[in-house]
């Protein structure tokens, strides 16, 4: 029981980073401010991580437009009213197998009294990306 790994304490840095970066910054300016943060993630990703958040950031804008693109603890994220519904993880973050995508609880993806909310991707494919679409279309709800 040693508290957080340096990986969580440099994401926690991140995420008060983040926060800062946009403090005192409202409406359209706060909007482009966090999306070129979410831009800025994607592209300082390599290999499949990038490749994961590039296909995904251009399925949420193709099939949820409503979300504003911006980064929580560096992830690439996408929010409805400010709070995150769904955010790629990447495997380099926390030096794990894959990368994964990942729905939070505003995502109406309900399905019974038990359902996923994260997916490991190891590579984008067609079905990989309908599958994503699909659950984009539905946790917008």
């Amino acid at each position: 029981m040693g508290g957080f790994s340096k990986a969580e304490r440099d994401a926690m840095k991140q995420r008060a980073e983040e926060l800062r970066a946009t403090k005192g910054v409202k409406g359209a300016a706060k909007r482009a401010r966090e999306f070129e943060a979410c831009v800025s993630a994607i592209e300082a990703l390599t290999g499949v991580d990038k490749e994961v958040a590039s296909r995904f950031h251009v399925v949420v804008a193709e099939e949820a437009p409503e979300l504003d693109p911006k980064t929580m603890y560096g992830f690439p994220s996408y929010a409805r009213e400010g709070k995150v519904m769904m955010f790629v993880q990447p495997s380099s973050k926390f030096d794990t197998r894959y990368p994964t995508v990942n729905f939070d609880d505003g995502a109406k993806l309900d399905d019974g009294v038990m359902w996923p909310t994260s997916f490991a991707v190891l590579e984008w494919t067609d079905e990989v990306e309908k599958t994503l679409r699909d659950l984009v279309k539905k946790a917008v709800g």
